[in-house]
Formats: structure tokens, sequence, C-alpha cells
């Protein structure tokens, strides 16, 4: 039976403009899509919908809109993401049995443009739904102290399913495959897992996600967490939006005192642009069917982040009316354009097939599909990248991965996980552990 959901959203006052959101970031288990210190925390769950499988984002679509049909909303505001919401997280593989989810939150702060907010969404049908039972709400979860961890000694960087000597192996099994003209492009990920003295504080390694990479879209739903600097698809009044990302070179290995460095070898390398080419063009095929009209960068421009430089190209489109007379709403679109050539390779049916061959694990969310919609079909869904899965308060898995053309070279592939690790491991404080590799498969 679909449950019946009421929500209210009030407006409030401007956050702070330092932090912004990050002073809501208070629980373990936060809801979270956060960048340059505005966006949506979420507490609590009002209602749920997980699938799994080849039509994981059909039902899910499904379920969404019956559920927003049916609600009662309450919105004086017109600005994305207001109103009825709900954070989701997709498994990156439809042949795995991680269950994609829907999860709408009571409460929801949100900010953006200097329009901040609170909506509170019940199915309760006798609840008070005003102003103060909203306030109210909120300040239950906000009595919550976020505890700090401190690094413990007993902390621990062990291997994944692949230990180094054997993803570099799968490397080189990708170019043999690449050279003999199977395919042009595969992204093989690997994982490690922080094995944790005492238990993880994950409101405060969003926290530290959501300073440094300011321009990244840091995201928690349900253990996934990190901060992606590749947004797959954003939806807002019509009008769709996505930002490419292939070719990536490691700031710490850089020399200070050559600032073309960056600009010249990823801009000037044929490899990195070659890789770059096939993850754009890949993402404007399957997105063009919807749309009346696109644009994107003729050059792809070099993105810095703290870790690394990427190549990056934006993508914008005036989306067109479907066959019912209706724009295609965010969750569609991720349907049509997921796994994308920048995560999983090309032809994306091939590179599914070898990724599951060599890499000798489940994605689970990796690299999946993360964000939020809400009930006018607006929505944000980025990459599920520069992350990790919480697996239990001592045990978080981080995952990273590589495009491979032809001329990958596996030891600096291998070197370029190391760099996309990064930003978990800092967050988590075990940067400095990272010679502790130490023990056998997990």
């Amino acid at each position: 039976m679909m449950t019946t959901l009421r929500s209210l959203t009030v407006p409030i006052g401007e956050l702070s403009a330092t932090i912004g959101l990050l002073e809501y970031l208070v629980l373990n288990d936060q809801l979270a899509w956060i960048r340059s210190g505005e966006g949506l925390v979420g507490f609590g769950e009002s209602a749920r919908f997980t699938s799994s499988g080849p039509e994981r984002f059909a039902d899910a679509q499904q379920w969404w809109l019956k559920l927003a049909d049916d609600a009662a909303i309450d919105n004086p505001l017109s600005v994305p993401g207001s109103g009825l919401a709900a954070f989701g997280s997709f498994g990156f593989s439809k042949r795995s049995p991680f269950e994609s989810r829907l999860i709408v939150p009571e409460i929801v702060v949100g900010s953006r443009d200097g329009v901040t907010w609170i909506t509170q969404t019940t199915t309760d049908p006798e609840a008070e739904l005003s102003p103060a039972s909203a306030q109210s709400a909120l300040a239950l979860y906000l009595d919550a102290v976020p505890v700090a961890r401190e690094p413990d000694p007993e902390d621990r960087i062990l291997p994944g399913i692949l230990s180094e000597a054997e993803w570099k192996n799968a490397v080189a099994r990708s170019v043999a495959h690449i050279n003999a003209g199977d395919l042009s492009k595969i992204v093989l990920a690997r994982d490690i897992v922080a094995s944790l003295g005492s238990p993880l504080s994950a409101a405060q390694v969003l926290r530290e996600l959501a300073l440094r990479y300011r321009s990244c879209w840091t995201y928690s739903v349900d253990g996934l967490i990190g901060s992606t600097p590749e947004m797959l698809i954003k939806v807002e009044n019509g009008v769709a939006r996505a930002r490419v990302l292939a070719g990536t070179l490691d700031r710490a290995s850089a020399p200070a005192d050559d600032p073309e460095y960056p600009q010249r070898m990823l801009a000037g390398s044929d490899k990195q642009r070659h890789e770059h080419q096939i993850a754009i063009d890949s993402l404007t095929r399957h997105l063009e069917p919807f749309t009346s009209s696109m644009t994107s960068h003729t050059e792809p421009f070099v993105l810095e982040l703290p870790n690394v430089w990427h190549l990056a190209s934006d993508v914008a489109a005036v989306l067109a009316p479907g066959a019912d007379g209706g724009i295609p709403t965010s969750l569609a679109l991720v349907e049509a354009l997921h796994p994308t050539a920048a995560v999983c390779g090309f032809p994306t049916s091939v590179a599914g097939e070898l990724i599951s061959e060599l890499e000798h694990m489940d994605r689970g969310p990796y690299a999946g599909p993360v964000g939020w919609m809400d009930a006018e079909g607006n929505g944000e869904w980025g990459i599920a990248l520069r992350g990790a899965v919480i697996e239990d308060p001592r045990t978080v898995r981080l995952y990273a991965g590589c495009g491979i053309v032809a001329g990958s070279n596996p030891a600096a592939e291998l070197a370029e996980t190391w760099s996309k690790f990064r930003p978990m491991l800092e967050a988590l404080d075990l940067d400095r552990a990272r010679g502790a590799v130490t023990g056998s498969r997990s």
C-alpha cells in the first residue's frame, strides 16, 4: 500500500555565510547534498523505496511520481529542492544485488541563492504541520552533539579485493583488449579498506569533505559518503546541465614553479584528450534525444581541485516535451545516461562485461548516481566518486577508478588511484597511514 505524505515548507533566516549548511551536519546517518555551503541536509525518514536490477531506475521513478502525486504539499517557494524531496543512491550495475534507494526525510533543511527553508514531511494524518512543528522537529535532531574522532594507533589501511600487483595486471590486460580492438576505453576501479581502532564520526568526515572540496558535491545517503567533482545530470525548470570529467593529473607530484604544467600535461596530451572526448561524446549522444537544443565547451577546461587536476567540460541542454507533453524528470535522464563512458568505458556494453571480469568485485553504489529530486521533476544527480561505503562503525571501504585507454601505464594508473583515494583518506585522518597497507584481502 502506497504511503500518503503531507509536507510543509517554511522559509527561515539566512545561514552563516562562513559554513552554511555544514552547521547541520551532526548525525552519523545524515542525508546530505552540499556544494559551497548550499544544498540539502536531511534528518530522519518518512518514506523509503528500494529496488535492484535493470528496472531499478524505472521502478523508483514510478514510485516517486505516484508518491508525489498523492502527497499534500504546502510549499510557498518556487526554489528547486523545496517542497517534497527525496535523496537517492543507485547501484552502478544492473546485475548488482545492491538495493538502490530513494529516501524521503522527515526534515530537510535547504539553502539556495540566499533562500533557506525547512520542509517537514509526515505520514501521520493527525500530526500537526506548522512553522512551530517544523522548528521543533529539527531542534530534536540538532540536540545530537557530534563527537570528534581522534586518530587511533590501531587505524590501518588494508588491501581490498585485489592487491596492487593484481590490479596492475588487470590494467595491462585491459590495454591488451584495447589494442586488440575490443573497445576504446575501460574504467577500472579498485578498493581499499580503512580499519579503524575507534568508531567513525561520519558527520565529522562530511564536514571535512565539504570544507576542503567546496566546488565538489558532498553527499551522504545511507552509509555512502564522499565528495564528487562530477555532475551526471542536473535539472532545473526544464534545463539540464552536466559536468563531464575524464583525464586526471595528481597535484602532489607537480613541479612548484611551473604554472603551465596542468594545461600542458592535460590539454596538451593526446591520451588525456582522447579519453575526455570519449566521455563527452557518450554523454551528449545519450542526452540529445531528450533535448531541443544543447551546448557544450568546444575545448575542455582544466578543473583545479585540492588533490588533482581534471580535464572538464560543461554541457547545457533545453529539455523537449515528451509524448505525454511533459519534460523528462531528472531521474528519467539518469536512467538514459548511466553508465557513461567516464565511469564505465566505450562501448559501455563491452566495457561493462570486462569490468566484471577484471575487477573481481561488486561496485555496489560506487560510480552509480547519487543525489536528490523534488516533486517538480528537478534534481541533481552526481556520480558517486571520491567516496566510500561505511560497512560498520570501524570499517570503511574506499573506491577509486581510472580510465584506461591505449597507452595507459599500469604503474601510473595505480598512482592515480591513490590520488583519488586522498580526499577520503584525509577526511578520515588516515593519509599518514598509506604506508601501512598490509594484511590479506578483505
